[in-house]
């Protein structure tokens, strides 16, 4: 296809080529329907990249193998590993897994993305280097992740990728989100015409050739297709208007058409290669004298323009594919696919040879089934769940013995709910549910259904579910029982009362019927009593049982549950806990390890949450800026929006815009209406906002709200923004129940950060004496503890009590101090406040001293942080996703911005907490 127009779009591939070269990597994904010129320009870019001196690797995705793991991947990087030698072990082994090269634990998708990563890295260093991945709609799901994982995080490595996408596609296509995209639209009228007139086809009049305009819509394929194999109608100089389809039916009905006039050996020929995605030539040519097609018949086909026979087999065009695989009957497929499954070396390829065997079945096949589910085993092993999923789907359907076809069919829907596939897992659910079931298999499918209702609408009905199938399972799994009655308990405080239903105390009485462990108790175990004990006999007396699961979870974070999640499951549910009791200490220690148990697990669904707790951490402990490098490191890999993060970040940070941006992403992202948890979180941070900036009445209506959920009523950071803002408001009767509440838990935890919060809540409905005792306490017990920023809001309301005291010496003390704890943490509109307060007694309040490090961004704080430990820039690599050149040119830009040289120096800087 000749290459017209696409100036702007050439251009922009250009640029991304010149950027990498010069050391700036970068990725593009170009999207436009079938026949646009995506691979056009794809190939511009390899013609390109290659005469300018870059090494050029590709992949192609196949719609008919997006099952098998990794093979997207695998196809790019194949002709790379030859440096894979110079990974560190854990990515060489992560590598060796995922391609099924080596045995070994499931790897954690994150150190396969890394391992990538530094691989390509590696190549990179040798000259500039160029991916190119053509129908990415097709990629397999693990490739796919992988992949525009990396794409995010390449920035010096002198590499670029290029991703081809189909849009419109059936799948979702979010993962490519964030990536910068290049829209390919039609031809102009006068491109159309040049190209038409240089394609050397049949010549057409006028009205034929506008007709052919017209009807491709400016799709260069189209134009070339419908002008070759045009209408007799439209020859004969007709006036039929036949209903033709959308461009994508039209091209594929024109490959269609050559195809099937060709000889019936060529067509079945066409066929194998359709159904082989490998293009191994040798592999076509067994599978073709398998069939007793000789070499001869694909002359027709390469004729015809449809295939390219070289040292691969290659369509013309993607659509030659698709239009040869719908063109073919059931018959003719199977014998195909038999074919190739004969062809194929089940010691080199298995997963392949089953498949293919698989699809050559008329009926069911228990043999072929058990190849299947082999595969399933491996590609679980090499951590493809999407691809499990598609086997054990598969298998169950050519299972015939019903018993056995039920119980795959079950595990078949538990990969599907595991890989994100919900509405598939359903589906499943309905074959499994056809039994016959024994007693257990019956009751895991129940707890599946009822985490899938949960999942997908997240009510009452899925947490009453989710307690039905807890009672199932008491006398057949106690242990899963158990940990089913705690999702069942997560699931009501995640809901609050945001539906009708059951509420979080009637949800923990019927937790108590949950089966006593006959076991060495697990920390979810104990999470379970607490939580139980806490909801139906009161705060105090849940308090040790709480304090026990959390000490559990501090020294044995990774103790296994029954149906295969690690500890992390109830990371923050664990988080939540901590808090509730007001321990610090724990708390810190959970956050952090949470983040890293679920990297190190590539617990993807899990992960944000993690993050989400370690970011209320550092907030509260007053390690704004650190939290705000997180939020920026893990938003890079795309894996975690982190909205919910941003967003009390921002409030903190006191920057209204921020944080109207993240609530309205939030509300953006929400799937319907917000949930209990979600929106008492999103009115917290808005109480949080509005305190800072002294709009107490804005501040008490969103605390109120936070306050009144019965999800929030679990963990106390409600409490202190309602009782300040209502203060200030004028409303303080309305406080009194949130004050007895406060102090009543915090007398029992007997934690310095509960006793302060009280201290200061009193305090603030207080006067005289006896406020001023309060303040001088509050002062005192937050001081003991982590909870920097609320010792240093604890100093701004002393001193503003003390100014309108007319005390202004003293308030002056107070308000200095905490003037200056809330400008260095990054408390911006507190500090402001305690700016205006301190200028009111006199004083003018200290600006910010500049600093060497002002100038660097969050993310390269965060780097020269990990950097001044000690970290070398392959360990801070790894911490951060990124590769070691990548960190080398930020700590460039880091040297250069803070003047100086070496590392050594780095480490005697002072860098912001």
């Amino acid at each position: 296809m000749d290459f017209l127009g696409r100036r702007a779009e050439r251009a922009t591939v250009d640029n991304l080529l010149s950027r990498a070269r010069a050391g700036l990597s970068g990725a593009i994904v170009v999207r436009g329907e079938a026949g646009i010129g995506k691979t056009v320009l794809l190939e511009h870019a390899r013609g390109a990249a290659e005469s300018s001196g870059f090494r050029v690797v590709s992949s192609v995705g196949v719609e008919s193998e997006t099952q098998f793991a990794f093979a997207g991947l695998h196809q790019l990087c194949a002709p790379l590993l030859d440096h894979v030698g110079a990974l560190p072990e854990p990515q060489r082994t992560a590598l060796g897994v995922a391609f099924g090269q080596q045995s070994g634990t499931v790897p954690d998708r994150f150190l396969i993305g890394l391992a990538t990563l530094n691989l390509l890295a590696e190549v990179a260093e040798e000259g500039p280097l160029l991916c190119l991945v053509d129908d990415a709609q097709w990629l397999d799901e693990a490739s796919a992740q992988v992949l525009t994982f990396v794409a995010r995080r390449v920035a010096a490595e002198r590499m670029a990728l290029v991703f081809a996408l189909r849009d419109p596609t059936d799948r979702d296509m979010g993962m490519f989100e964030g990536i910068p995209v290049v829209c390919l639209g039609g031809l102009d009228e006068n491109d159309a015409r040049a190209l038409l007139a240089a394609a050397a086809h049949t010549p057409l009049d006028n009205g034929m050739r506008d007709r052919v305009i017209a009807e491709a819509c400016g799709n260069p394929l189209a134009l070339l297709e419908l002008a070759r194999s045009a209408p007799a109608a439209w020859q004969a100089g007709g006036f039929e208007l036949p209903e033709l389809p959308g461009t994508t039916h039209r091209i594929e009905d024109t490959f269609r058409r050559r195809s099937g006039s060709l000889p019936v050996p060529t067509q079945t020929l066409l066929l194998v290669a359709a159904l082989d995605s490998t293009g191994e030539v040798d592999l076509l040519w067994r599978a073709a004298a398998h069939l007793g097609i000789a070499y001869e018949s694909a002359a027709p086909a390469e004729a015809a323009g449809l295939l390219e026979i070289d040292t691969r087999v290659r369509f013309r065009h993607p659509l030659v594919r698709s239009a040869v695989l719908r063109a073919a009957s059931p018959l003719e497929r199977r014998r195909a696919h038999d074919a190739l499954a004969a062809a194929t070396d089940p010691d080199v390829d298995p997963d392949r040879r089953a498949w293919h065997r698989a699809q050559a079945v008329l009926g069911t096949d228990e043999d072929a089934a058990a190849g299947l589910v082999r595969s399933a085993d491996r590609a679980r092993a090499r951590g493809g769940l999407a691809a499990a999923a598609a086997f054990m789907e598969h298998a169950a359907r050519l299972t015939p013995d019903p018993a056995a076809r039920a119980g795959r069919a079950l595990e078949a829907a538990h990969a599907k709910q595991e890989a994100g596939a919900s509405e598939d897992a359903l589906e499943l659910l309905k074959i499994a549910a056809a039994g016959p079931l024994d007693p257990l298999q019956q009751a895991r499918l129940e707890l599946l259904r009822a985490r899938i209702a949960f999942h997908l609408v997240r009510d009452s009905i899925g947490g009453g579910m989710l307690l039905h199938a807890a009672r199932s399972l008491a006398p057949r799994d106690a242990a899963l029982s158990r940990e089913t009655y705690l999702h069942a308990l997560e699931a009501a405080i995640v809901t609050g009362n945001f539906v009708r239903g059951r509420s979080i105390p009637e949800v923990a009485e019927a937790a108590r019927a949950a089966p006593t462990p006959t076991w060495p108790q697990r920390p979810v175990d104990l999470l379970l009593d607490g939580l139980v004990e806490t909801f139906t006999q009161g705060y105090a007396a849940g308090l040790p049982g709480r304090r026990r699961a959390l000490e559990a979870f501090v020294h044995e974070p990774d103790a296994d549950t029954v149906d295969g999640a690690n500890g992390c499951r109830w990371g923050w549910l664990a988080i939540r806990t901590a808090m509730s009791v007001f321990d610090d200490e724990s708390l810190r220690s959970l956050a952090i390890r949470n983040v890293r148990v679920t990297r190190e697990a590539g617990a993807l669904a899990t992960l944000p949450a993690a993050l989400l707790g370690q970011s209320i951490m550092l907030v509260l402990s007053g390690e704004i800026a650190r939290a705000a490098e997180q939020n920026a490191s893990a938003a890079a890999t795309g894996a975690v929006p982190l909205l919910h993060a941003q967003l009390v970040l921002s409030a903190w940070r006191g920057h209204p815009t921020e944080t109207a941006e993240a609530h309205a992403a939030i509300v953006r992202k929400a799937a319907g209406p917000a949930h209990g948890t979600e929106e008492s979180l999103t009115q917290y941070a808005m109480s949080v906002l509005h305190n800072g900036l002294g709009d107490y009445p804005a501040a008490y209506a969103a605390g109120k709200r936070a306050y009144d959920s019965e999800a929030w009523r679990f963990n106390n950071m409600a409490h202190s923004e309602f009782i300040e803002a209502a203060c200030r408001s004028g409303r303080q009767d309305s406080a009194a129940e949130a004050l007895e509440q406060l102090s009543t838990r915090a007398l029992a935890s007997g934690t310095p950060w509960g006793l302060g919060l009280a201290a200061r809540a009193r305090a603030l409905t207080s006067a005289g004496s006896k406020a001023e005792e309060s303040y001088r306490e509050a002062i005192e017990q937050l001081g003991r503890c982590r909870m920097a920023a609320h010792l240093a809001r604890t100093h701004l309301v002393y001193g503003e009590w003390l100014r309108r005291e007319g005390r202004r010496q003293d308030a002056r003390e107070q308000l200095r101090t905490a003037h200056g704890m809330l400008l260095d943490m990054g408390a911006d509109a507190f500090a402001l406040r305690a700016g205006r307060e301190l200028r009111a007694t006199g004083e003018h309040p200290r600006k910010r001293s500049a600093q060497p490090t002002d100038s660097l961004t969050a993310h390269e704080l965060h780097i020269a942080r990990l950097v001044a430990t000690g970290a070398t820039s392959r360990e801070v690599a790894t911490e951060l996703f990124l590769s070691p050149r990548t960190i080398d040119a930020h700590l460039r830009s880091i040297f250069r911005k803070v003047g100086i040289t070496s590392r050594r120096q780095l480490r005697e800087l002072p860098l912001p907490r």
